[in-house]
């Protein structure tokens, strides 16, 4: 079990340890993100359909969805900050593999390493910001980690163009992941450890997680804001297109700025969550407001610059919920697994992300764009009545 090291009010804030644990995951989400734009060279390459190439991307969710918890549980019994490494290193093993890939098989199978990596990186990171700050430090830094999707898949996007190939795209991150791994070497500490964990305690723990309620909860309001992200995200380009009226190229860009100020609502949840501002209250908030502008977006109400607006608003409150609820971790998580914690989190997550493009796109094609708000509506209701079931799971000084 690995002891909580305490950070005091009148302590600086670690900057090293939280800008190596963020660029850690966003060397991880480079990862989703520089599949997306080398499909087409991919399919140039390797002679892949989109859908082959949309499973380059799908394993990591489904692996996230199915892999949360065992991999917060590893990483409660063999210490974050091995877990980390082994992480990066296993996104540098897959990537370099990929690299050297001639066949789907061969490609595939270095996505499931890379997404092995990435699960592994995403639970042990907020668990090594937990276990080193405190208080109002520890809500900055989480709403710094919340940004590591974004960032990630946003950095692939702009430098993946500039390499001359895929290939050398795919050497690059493998560089960017040692680079990363060795700097978690040398400016992460090591946690002092209280007690020997025994790996079977673990795993029995770690079952008895999806019986708690607080918990449960954190993973369902993952679930369902992921559900509502994707469920515009997925196909954000497409009703552009069809309500703004744009052409493919502007909708690739306006797509990526509406995707790139989800990084406001990750900051400024952490700036509210310093000025004292309840959780539950930013959690139902941030769902109003994605519920309501769901209205505008998908619905033919508005023209398209207040269409395009509202997409703005959507995407930057929203931010503000995933940064919300990973801050909300450590609270509600039962003593040595928080990481746990974090991986049933990501567990929902990722779940969202699966559900909402089928979901979604099966009601679209059935009902038109207005049964995509109906859905979105229908999640943002449900998030703020699971953020008010939350409340009482808090402690008192939070």
């Amino acid at each position: 079990m690995t002891a909580i090291v305490h950070v005091g009010p009148s302590s600086a804030m670690p900057w090293p340890i939280v800008a190596t644990v963020v660029g850690s995951g966003i060397v991880a989400s480079f990862q989703v993100g520089k599949a997306a734009i080398a499909t087409p060279l991919l399919q140039t390459e390797l002679g892949l359909d989109l859908a082959a190439a949309g499973w380059l991307t799908a394993v990591f969710a489904l692996l996230g969805a199915i892999g949360g918890i065992p991999a917060g549980a590893i990483a409660a019994a063999a210490g974050d900050r091995r877990i980390l490494i082994i992480g990066l290193l296993a996104v540098c093993v897959g990537s370099a593999a990929g690299a050297e890939a001639t066949t789907f098989s061969v490609l595939i199978t270095s996505r499931v390493v890379e997404g092995l990596g990435f699960l592994l990186i995403t639970v042990a990171g907020p668990a090594i910001l937990e276990r080193s700050l405190a208080g109002g430090q520890r809500d900055l830094a989480f709403a710094f980690w919340s940004c590591f999707m974004p960032a990630g898949m946003a950095l692939a996007m702009l430098v993946g163009p500039l390499f001359g190939g895929w290939r050398s795209l795919w050497w690059a991150s493998t560089g960017a992941g040692i680079a990363t791994a060795v700097a978690t070497l040398l400016l992460v500490p090591k946690a002092t450890a209280r007690a020997p964990l025994l790996w079977r305690d673990v795993g029995m723990k770690a079952c008895s997680i999806v019986g708690l309620k607080g918990p449960v909860l954190l993973a369902g309001c993952f679930a369902l804001y992921s559900l509502m992200f994707f469920a515009l995200f997925s196909f954000l380009p497409v009703l552009l297109m069809d309500r703004v009226m744009i052409t493919h190229a502007a909708a690739g860009t306006l797509g990526a700025l509406v995707a790139g100020v989800n990084i406001v609502g990750n900051l400024m949840a952490g700036y509210l969550l310093t000025r004292g501002i309840g959780r539950p209250t930013l959690i139902t908030g941030a769902g109003v407001v994605m519920g309501a502008s769901s209205l505008g977006i998908f619905l033919p109400v508005f023209g398209p610059v207040p269409t395009l607006l509202l997409c703005v608003v959507f995407s930057a409150v929203g931010g503000i919920i995933p940064a919300t609820l990973l801050s909300t971790a450590p609270l509600i998580a039962p003593v040595g697994l928080v990481p746990v914690v974090f991986g049933l989190a990501m567990q929902g997550s990722n779940l969202g992300q699966i559900i909402a493009p089928v979901a979604v796109g099966g009601t679209i094609e059935a009902y038109g764009w207005s049964a995509a708000a109906a859905t979105v509506l229908a999640a943002a209701s449900l998030t703020i009545l699971a953020a008010q079931a939350l409340r009482p799971e808090f402690r008192p000084n939070h």
